[in-house]
């Protein structure tokens, strides 16, 4: 018997990485799994490899219709949807100083508007149905400053106050929202940057990065029914970074 046996599972930005990660696990625990992504082409090739449990969609997590689209899409063909996890993001390096406006703006639509649209979403239909759990994929930049990374951490606090809101919104109503802070994790987007973070390995306590897995083996707590009394938490997962 699997812990999500029976549930529906929508995860955004899981063509590769973290996503793909977290749709693997669920799926072997029993979880039908929607993973969405503007990356098509390994988004279809992700959902191949897990199997027929998993279907990819086109998803712009920027775009309202296409969220309504998406969660209305999902319910339809299922008949209800029990978890969101909220991964799709982006990362750049710069100061405030080196933040144009667009970047700042392109950060926020994906990383703050993109979780807020998810919580809007899949909230008023879980809300409707009296179950669900929202998982909101953060940092540990949302905990404390990141000098090298200003528009990213801003977001990423965002994403915390956002998960306590709804949590507090939504607790009567039987739907779960929580936060994820990961440090450094073995990822694409962590191969994309590490040329431009020196030594970033050296500073976490337990003297290696997290895997994928690892992340996804927390995820899929919130996402199981095993953390029915957690809502509006913060979950680290950093390898002792923040103690």
């Amino acid at each position: 018997m699997g812990r999500l046996d029976g549930k529906i599972a929508l995860i955004t930005g899981g063509a590769r990485g973290q996503g793909a990660a977290e749709a693997e696990r669920f799926v072997a625990e029993g979880a039908t799994v929607y993973i969405t992504d503007v990356l098509d082409q390994e988004g279809a090739a992700t959902a191949e490899r897990l199997g027929e449990a998993v279907t990819f969609l086109h998803h712009d997590v920027t775009s309202e219709s296409e969220w309504i689209g998406v969660v209305t899409g999902i319910v339809e063909a299922q008949g209800h949807l029990d978890i969101l996890v909220n991964n799709a993001g982006i990362f750049q390096i710069a100061g405030a100083l080196d933040t144009s406006l667009e970047q700042w703006n392109r950060m926020v639509a994906i990383n703050q508007t993109g979780v807020f649209l998810g919580i809007r979403e899949a909230g008023r239909h879980m809300r409707d149905r009296g179950a669900g759990s929202i998982i909101n994929i953060s940092s540990i930049a949302g905990l404390s400053g990141a000098g090298m990374a200003h528009a990213y951490a801003a977001t990423k606090w965002a994403v915390r106050g956002m998960t306590k809101s709804a949590a507090l919104e939504f607790a009567a109503d039987g739907v779960r929202v929580n936060s994820v802070h990961p440090g450094i994790i073995e990822t694409d987007m962590l191969d994309e940057f590490a040329d431009r973070l020196p030594g970033i390995k050296e500073r976490i306590p337990m003297g290696r990065t997290a895997k994928s897995s690892e992340v996804a083996n927390l995820v899929l707590f919130l996402a199981s029914d095993e953390s029915s009394y957690c809502s509006g938490q913060e979950f680290v997962i950093d390898g002792a970074m923040r103690a």
